[in-house]
């Protein structure tokens, strides 16, 4: 339990740049999103709703599965995976015309295969009991940055709200290494 909440303190350090100016300018979940206020139950303070590999198997599975959606134009089965709610509320067009951008720029997600993501919080569940993940994957040039809300469903995590962005990445100053001295030949 002390490693998981290390893990997590460290992931949610290490994510704890993103803006608010960015979640300002791209509303989470679009127009069709009505914002639910995030308030942790007391079960929820005690323990984590996810582990952290729970957390990045749903965080990655819904963004690959967005990728193949814009790179097949075929949303049907990111809708069908999702939570009932999310299925009533959209249909496979409104998430081709939600993500047109992205498939418009061919922006390849790819990378939520190979690199960890970064949360910006611990994952919570707020009142009504949804699981809300909130980060970003350090890419370059441009980041990817992720608002995903997950609903219970019959004991499985299903996605209810997905948020994509692909802001310019965070200039990070790299440390100058100083490079290493070889070890004189044996004689």
């Amino acid at each position: 339990m002390r490693k998981l909440i290390i893990a997590m303190a460290m992931l949610t350090a290490a994510g704890s740049h993103l803006s608010a100016q960015t979640a300002k300018e791209t509303p989470p979940f679009g127009d069709r999103w009505q914002s639910v206020p995030v308030k942790p139950s007391a079960a929820a303070a005690e323990k984590p709703p996810v582990s952290v590999e729970q957390a990045f198997y749903l965080i990655r599975s819904s963004i690959l599965t967005l990728n193949d959606a814009n790179r097949s134009g075929n949303y049907s089965v990111l809708r069908d995976l999702a939570a009932p709610d999310f299925q009533t509320r959209n249909s496979a067009a409104d998430l081709a015309d939600s993500f047109a951008d992205l498939r418009r720029r061919k922006f390849d997600l790819f990378a939520a295969a190979l690199i960890a993501p970064q949360l910006a919080a611990a994952p919570t569940l707020d009142a009504k009991g949804m699981l809300r993940l909130t980060g970003h994957f350090p890419t370059r040039p441009q980041q990817i940055d992720f608002d995903l809300l997950f609903r219970n469903v019959d004991g499985q995590w299903r996605l209810f709200g997905l948020a994509v962005a692909t802001p310019p990445a965070a200039n990070v100053q790299a440390q100058p290494v100083a490079p290493a001295k070889m070890p004189a030949p044996a004689r």
